[in-house]
């Protein structure tokens, strides 16, 4: 069974996807239907995660 992530590996997967996410957004040419979708479920397969470690924790 998997360890529950620590709160420092939380805030660290939470900033580089937020990076991430900053990037791609301002060099995008435009922001469409498509990248909205694609923004979405990067966040459901980043923090889907999270919050269910989170929810250990407890």
């Amino acid at each position: 069974m998997k360890r529950p992530l620590s709160k420092s590996q939380i805030v660290c997967i939470s900033l580089l996807w937020l990076a991430l996410c900053y990037l791609f957004l301002t060099k995008a040419e435009r922001i469409d239907g498509m990248t909205v979708v694609m923004l979405g479920i990067s966040a459901a397969l980043v923090f889907i995660p999270v919050y269910k470690s989170i929810k250990k924790n407890k």
